[in-house]
């Protein structure tokens, strides 16, 4: 099943991404599709923030990987824009971020294809004239989100 969500504005992006946390399996592999300005990491960022993560929250685009620790929870967020070859992977260690009880969002996952294993969850941003239109598959979050979820009715189903 493939829920949709249109997305006012970075904002709700951020909002999206907080009101998701709760209803994430502990442990999860979520790769993130979209071009660049899709919003995938504004949309970790808000997961995060409600997480509890202080302080600047960036893209991983040129470490590849940032690790977060939270109370309860584990959280790496890989960007895969810069590999070259899927086998980069291997060698900073991929194996062991995926068993560990955590959330691991990956964006770029095609550039680990033949590598990374299958996602729990993808999640898709695209835009559509001013809005973000968000696509999640593997999971059914269709009775979790309402209009007036988020403040400011900035997320619609």
């Amino acid at each position: 099943m493939i829920n949709q969500f249109h997305l006012k504005d970075t904002d709700a992006t951020e909002q999206f991404g907080a009101a998701l946390l709760p209803y994430l399996p502990e442990k999860s592999l979520i790769f993130l599709h979209g071009d660049l300005g899709a919003g995938k990491t504004t949309l970790v960022r808000g997961l995060l923030r409600h997480a509890g993560v202080t302080g600047t929250i960036k893209s991983p685009t040129y470490a590849v990987i940032e690790e977060y620790s939270t109370n309860n929870r584990k959280i790496f967020h890989f960007d895969l824009y810069r590999l070259a070859d899927p086998q980069e992977l291997e060698w900073i260690g991929i194996d062991d971020y995926l068993r560990q009880s955590a959330l691991c969002f990956i964006e770029w996952p095609s550039k680990g294809n033949g590598v990374l294993p299958q996602a729990d969850i993808h999640i898709t941003l695209s835009h559509q004239n001013d809005e973000r239109i968000v696509q999640i598959s593997g999971i059914d979050f269709s009775n979790i989100f309402s209009i007036g979820t988020c403040k400011n009715n900035n997320i619609l189903v």
